[in-house]
C-alpha cells in the first residue's frame, strides 16, 4: 500500500481556492441531464465521483462536452427520462451519484443494472427501493436484500399520492426521490418517517431545483410536495466551492496559528457546512467571514477549548473536528453522527481507531464519539494512519502532523474522490 510521510509541522497560514462542491456537481449534473435546454456548468468538481456520474450519463445517452476552462462543462439535456433504455452503470463508491442515479432510472422506463465497488454493496437502500416500489419501481437486489448491486426494470407506474421514506439512515435516499420525482409527470407528496438527518443536504437539493424551474412546498422537515414540472436549464450555473474541503484549512488555522483563508465558500453559500466556521467559534477560533471567503486563526489564548456538539447540521465536516478534540482542553462529545456508520467506512470505529493511535482516549456509541486528548496534548509521534479507502479519513488525519509530530498516512490518493490536489494545497499553508 502507498503511503505519506508528513514531517513535523509548527504553524499554518495562506490562502487555499477550493475545489467544487461534490454535493452540488453531482446533483446539478442529474439536474441538467433531466432538464429541458442546454446548461453550461461552470467550476464543477473533476473528482472520482463526478466523474462516475459523468459516465454513467454518458451511457444513459446524455451528451455531455468538456470545454473552455478544465472545469466547464456543456450538458445538453434530455427533457424528462433518459434516452439509453438499457445500460449497465458502475458507480464506484459515490453514494450520492448512486442513490440519485437509482431513483432517476427507476422511473425513466428503462432496463438498468447498477453497481459499484465493495464498500458501495455494504451501504444501504433498501429505505429508498422500498420508497421507490411504492411508486410502481421493479427493482431487484441482485445480491443481499437491502444493498447494492440493483437490477432496474420499467416500473409499473401506481398513483400513488403519497410515498413514505425513512430519513434516519441517509438523507440521499429522500435527495433522489426529489430529484426523480417529476419524471412521473404528476404531483406528488414525499414524507420522511422518523428524524431526518443531514438536513443541510435537502437544503442543496431544494435550492438547485429551484434554480431548475421547480418549487417544492416544504412543511417542516416531514413532508415535501413536489407539483407537476419539467425542469428547465437555468442557462449557466456556477458551482460553489466544497465546504467540507474548506473545514481542514479552516482547523489548519486554528491549530497552526493562522491565518489560513479558504476562497469560493463564505455567507452566501447554499452549504450547511460552512456552519463548521461556528463550531470553530464556540472552541475560541478566530473566524471571518466574506460573502465567498472564510478566514481562521488561532484563539487569543491559544488553546481550544473542547465542545459538546450536535452535528447533525455538520455531518461531514464533524469529522474534522474529532481531530481537532486532539488539540483541545476537555472532552470532546460529537452527537448525532449515527450516519458516519454508513458512509465510505463506518466513520465513528474508524475515527476512534485512528485518534487512539495518536494517544486519545475515546469512547465510542452508536451516534457519538467522546474525545478526550492526551495529556497536555502530546501526540504519541509516527503514527501510522489507515484510512480505509476514505478520502475523509486521511484528510482530516493531516491535522495531525500539527501537533508537531511525523505522521504517516496510509493510501494517501484516496483524496482523489472528491479533492485530487489536496496534499499539494495542504504543503504550500503549513510550515515545517
Amino acid at each position: 500500500m502507498d503511503s505519506l510521510h508528513l514531517p513535523p509541522a509548527h504553524a499554518a497560514r495562506g490562502s487555499v481556492r477550493l475545489p467544487g462542491s461534490k454535493s452540488i456537481s453531482n446533483r446539478v449534473l442529474l439536474l441538467s441531464a433531466l432538464a429541458d435546454g442546454v446548461t453550461e456548468v461552470k467550476a464543477l468538481l473533476d473528482s472520482d465521483d463526478t466523474r462516475v456520474m459523468l459516465e454513467s450519463l454518458r451511457r444513459l445517452g446524455v451528451v455531455w462536452e468538456r470545454h473552455g476552462r478544465s472545469d466547464d462543462y456543456r450538458v445538453v439535456g434530455a427533457g424528462g427520462p433518459f434516452p439509453v433504455k438499457q445500460a449497465k452503470l458502475f458507480l464506484g463508491n459515490a453514494g450520492t451519484a448512486f442513490r440519485s442515479l437509482t431513483a432517476a432510472c427507476a422511473l425513466a422506463g428503462g432496463h438498468y443494472t447498477l453497481t459499484g465497488v465493495a464498500r458501495m454493496h455494504e451501504r444501504p437502500i433498501g429505505d429508498l427501493v422500498d420508497a421507490l416500489r411504492q411508486l410502481g419501481a421493479r427493482i431487484d437486489y441482485l445480491g443481499q436484500p437491502g444493498f447494492p448491486p440493483l437490477m432496474i426494470r420499467p416500473a409499473e407506474p401506481l398513483a400513488t399520492p403519497e410515498v413514505t421514506v425513512r430519513g434516519n439512515v441517509s438523507s440521499q435516499f429522500l435527495t433522489g426521490l426529489l430529484l426523480a420525482a417529476p419524471l412521473l409527470g404528476r404531483p406528488v407528496t414525499l414524507r420522511v418517517d422518523g428524524e431526518l438527518i443531514s438536513k443541510p443536504y435537502i437544503e442543496i437539493t431544494l435550492n438547485l431545483m429551484r434554480r431548475y424551474g421547480l418549487m417544492v412546498e416544504r412543511q417542516n422537515w416531514t413532508v415535501f410536495s413536489v407539483p407537476k414540472a419539467v425542469y428547465r436549464s437555468p442557462g449557466t450555473i456556477q458551482v460553489e466551492a466544497d465546504a467540507s474541503s474548506a473545514s481542514y484549512f479552516l482547523a489548519a488555522g486554528v491549530i497552526g496559528g493562522g491565518p489560513v483563508r479558504v476562497e469560493g465558500v463564505g455567507r452566501d453559500s447554499i452549504q450547511g457546512d460552512v456552519r463548521f466556521a461556528d463550531a470553530l467559534s464556540a472552541m475560541g477560533g478566530r473566524i471571518t467571514m466574506g460573502d465567498d471567503w472564510i478566514e481562521a486563526a488561532a484563539p487569543a489564548s491559544g488553546r481550544l477549548r473542547a465542545i459538546d456538539l450536535d452535528c447533525n447540521h455538520i455531518p461531514d465536516a464533524a469529522m474534522t473536528l474529532a481531530v481537532l478534540a486532539l488539540f483541545a482542553e476537555g472532552t470532546t462529545v460529537l452527537r448525532n453522527i449515527a450516519s458516519w456508520r454508513v458512509k465510505e467506512t463506518d466513520r465513528i470505529a474508524a475515527m476512534a481507531q485512528e485518534l487512539r493511535k495518536l494517544g486519545a482516549q475515546v469512547v465510542e456509541g452508536a451516534d457519538f464519539l467522546r474525545i478526550t486528548p492526551p495529556n497536555a496534548a502530546r501526540l504519541t509521534p509516527h503514527a501510522t494512519i489507515d484510512t480505509y479507502d476514505d478520502h475523509r479519513m486521511a484528510m482530516c488525519f493531516s491535522l495531525a502532523c500539527l501537533g508537531g509530530v511525523p505522521v504517516r498516512i496510509n493510501d494517501p490518493k484516496c483524496v482523489n474522490k472528491t479533492f485530487p490536489g489536496y496534499w499539494d494545497a495542504f504543503a504550500a499553508i503549513v510550515e515545517r
